[in-house]
């Protein structure tokens, strides 16, 4: 099945907040999820990797004086947002980030950093790189799922133009998965609910 970057992204709010995250953090992580999925990136299967953690046993960096650590891993939407509200720093030195789980969602973001300073910011995971300036990407080169150190710098070489999707095929497991998460936040039904029209209440119309 393939589905229109709209509803990836309500999807993917609600499965992020359905796991437990803020809504203003699910809000931003369904924008880093449509532009993954545009950009012909395997988005909706990032975050289900991620969400499915045992217990989100990832977390946020303990600060940003020298490299980024956490308590264990990283937590990639928490760090990603991290990295877009520090992109200032970039004009400095390069951000280093260690011991983050599922990278390729630091990706986005590190997109957003690209588009304010107005110039393309390479990621480099592991030895992995790619170059972005927000609109066009290198390459969609493979992910792992735990990468031990990601490194933003300022610069890089970028392509004329990318391929950019309109719609997401995901894998219906990975769809699956989000799903189940955002069913959390659906209001339970009620006697009271049934009877004001969420269903046929107690009329009878055969």
């Amino acid at each position: 099945m393939s589905y229109s970057l709209n509803e990836v992204e309500v999807t993917a709010k609600r499965a992020t907040r359905g796991a437990g995250f803020t809504w203003g953090l699910a809000e931003d992580t369904a924008k880093a999820i449509r532009w993954l999925c545009a950009h012909d990136l395997d988005g909706v299967g990032f975050l289900a990797g991620l969400l499915e953690q045992s217990d989100r046993d990832v977390h946020a960096p303990v600060s940003l004086d020298g490299d980024w650590v956490g308590k264990g891993a990283l937590c990639p939407l928490r760090t990603g947002c991290l990295l877009s509200d520090s992109a200032h720093l970039l004009s400095r030195q390069p951000i280093v980030i260690q011991h983050v789980a599922v990278p390729a969602l630091v990706l986005p973001f590190a997109a957003l950093a690209a588009r304010q300073l107005n110039e393309p910011v390479v990621l480099d995971c592991d030895g992995m790189t790619v170059c972005t300036d927000g609109q066009i990407l290198s390459s969609t080169a493979d992910w792992p799922t735990m990468a031990q150190t990601v490194m933003i710098t300022t610069g890089g070489d970028l392509p004329v133009s990318s391929l950019r999707r309109t719609r997401a095929s995901p894998r219906s497991a990975d769809w699956d998965a989000l799903n189940r998460f955002a069913h959390k936040t659906y209001a339970p039904a009620t006697e009271e609910s049934r009877l004001l029209g969420a269903g046929a209440g107690l009329s009878d119309n055969d």
